[in-house]
């Protein structure tokens, strides 16, 4: 695993799943590895009620009833398909269901404009065709083929990004459970086998783009995860993230408790003012999610500890959050300004702390980018 810029699921959390597979005597859905409790306790960790040997450590934060209805989802004949604004960890859960479920979390699809019916049904090894003819050995299977023939979980990213017929094809996956394969004579359906389902994800900033039909949408079962704003669930979320970047680049440092509520507080402030903005001009492009803040935080420390003195401070912080924030000039360098001189320089002057070096930082920063 050492050698992965990033390992799936299954592999980076495979000691565990092993474990878990091996204590587990409840019942299990089709082919599943996991039973569905143990699955939900994968995701979510453990608990002393639980009455297990060791602790399992959650690795989603977010309300339990999501991800029983994801699992009890996948246990159905209904594909599962999980909607949200970016950044709140809709990827991330996918992969971790279909890491315990059926311990391959890489069967995906990503869709783009560019997606066509190839990449979810099959296509064909050109070379292959011309030296013997087409034939099984010669069709490449898609990822969602290839989960139907083992019966594991396919993915599909960016569901909404792909074109109508695209989505057209799905239907007859999900609702058929085969795929017809005309070009050959014989041996020409491949039937999914029980344990087949696909978890698709999709940004709700993204409606409109490509609307699901309403035949689509008949074969999914729909989950939102909305952004996180609860202070205490976000900052788990972020101290987790952190801490596993620290472990992949074998960085020892410590985040100061007093700059990770400086970050948290300036993504809350920053989406308050969000809200009341009366147009779009008056917003960051960002969505300000979790995941941005992630960003921010592991820029700041990459930084801190390359062309630092190996520490985080309050002025790389607010330089990283510019940096990374201000993706429309002058329109999010005016928004960040705006914010500096309304909100932190008043909240400097009255709290102290870490806040007047974050406002130093955050100015000079903008005075670097305008």
């Amino acid at each position: 695993m050492s050698d992965l810029l990033r390992a799936p699921a299954e592999i980076k959390y495979a000691e565990e799943l092993d474990w878990l597979e091996s204590v587990d005597d409840h019942p299990k859905p089709f082919s599943w590895r996991l039973s569905p409790k143990m699955v939900r306790l994968f995701v979510l960790g453990s608990e002393r009620s639980d009455g297990l040997d060791r602790e399992i450590s959650p690795k989603w934060f977010g309300d339990r009833s999501f991800v029983e209805r994801s699992i009890v989802t996948l246990a159905s004949d209904r594909g599962l398909l999980l909607i949200g604004d970016p950044g709140t960890g809709k990827s991330w859960l996918a992969e971790l269901l279909s890491a315990a479920i059926c311990r391959s979390s890489t069967l995906v699809v990503q869709g783009t404009a560019g997606t066509t019916e190839d990449h979810i049904k099959y296509s064909w090894n050109v070379s292959m065709v011309i030296a013997k003819g087409q034939s099984r050995e010669s069709m490449i299977p898609s990822p969602i083929m290839t989960a139907m023939e083992t019966g594991a979980i396919g993915r599909f990213e960016e569901l909404t990004r792909s074109t109508s017929d695209v989505q057209d094809a799905l239907i007859s996956i999900l609702s058929e459970k085969y795929i017809s394969v005309p070009e050959l004579d014989s041996d020409s359906i491949v039937f999914a086998k029980p344990g087949f389902s696909v978890i698709a994800t999709a940004n709700s900033r993204d409606r409109g783009v490509n609307d699901l039909s309403s035949a689509l949408k008949r074969r999914f079962n729909f989950v939102r995860i909305p952004v996180v704003t609860n202070k205490k669930s976000e900052a788990e979320i972020v101290r987790f993230r952190t801490e596993e970047l620290l472990r992949r680049h074998r960085i020892e440092l410590d985040v100061p408790p007093t700059l990770l509520d400086v970050l948290l507080q300036s993504f809350a402030d920053l989406r308050a003012s969000a809200a009341a903005a009366g147009s779009d001009d008056e917003k960051l492009e960002s969505a300000l999610s979790t995941a941005e803040q992630i960003g921010v935080l592991e820029d700041a420390i990459l930084h801190g500890n390359f062309f630092g003195e190996r520490s985080l401070t309050a002025h790389t912080l607010a330089s990283s959050l510019v940096g990374s924030l201000a993706r429309r000039e002058p329109e999010d360098l005016a928004i960040l300004n705006k914010y500096l001189h309304g909100v932190v320089e008043p909240r400097s002057r009255e709290e102290g702390g870490s806040w007047p070096e974050f406002l130093e930082g955050g100015r000079e920063a903008i005075a670097t980018l305008s």
